[in-house]
């Protein structure tokens, strides 16, 4: 099962790169906004499924994150 979650984050990850990479390229308006959508769509996805997979880890970080008051 950790395999599996492992393999889409690798996906999530790898598309991101692409993404990335794709906007550095000359593209139009209309694929510069497709390409950042799906973009946005891949780090929400990454991000849940990095929550799901390691919640106490991610917990950690993000408390670690938020400065003592």
């Amino acid at each position: 099962m950790l395999d599996e979650y492992l393999a889409r984050i690798r996906a999530h990850r790898n598309n991101i790169h692409r993404y990335r990479r794709l906007l550095k390229s000359n593209l139009s308006d209309v694929e510069r906004q497709f390409i950042e959508e799906r973009l946005t769509e891949e780090r929400t996805a990454l991000e849940s499924l990095s929550d799901e997979t390691f919640p106490l880890a991610f917990s950690l970080r993000k408390a670690a994150d938020i400065p003592a008051s």
